[in-house]
């Protein structure tokens, strides 16, 4: 059975967070959490406090144990970008772009019911 949580309009660019949420693909779901604790970056907290959310709604909906859950697929997906503009040298504007992402995560306990 698969599981998944879904955390929106984090406050981080894509790129960044995919660097971190390889590392957890295909990891059972303890271990992975494990893993992203040790990791010091804004990033990793966002995708664990994802994991846990994962965790807790396959314990509390599914009735199934954090032991026997893997980490079918952890994707981060393009979300919506905040464009800015700060000041530039002679007056002028120079553009930012502020960019957020979306965190699902999939969990899966082996069966295929």
């Amino acid at each position: 059975m698969e599981v998944q949580a879904l955390t929106r309009y984090a406050r981080m660019s894509p790129k960044k967070m995919r660097e971190v949420v390889r590392i957890i693909q295909g990891r059972k779901a303890p271990a992975a959490a494990d893993y992203l604790a040790l990791i010091p970056r804004k990033s990793a907290r966002l995708i664990a406090k994802t994991l846990r959310s994962a965790i807790a709604n396959a314990e509390n909906n599914n009735n199934l144990s954090a032991d026997t859950l893997t980490v079918k697929s952890a994707v981060i997906e393009n979300g919506p970008v905040l464009k800015r503009f700060k000041a530039g040298a002679k007056g002028s504007a120079k553009p930012r772009t502020k960019k957020m992402s979306h965190i699902r995560i999939v969990l899966w306990d082996g069966n295929a019911n």
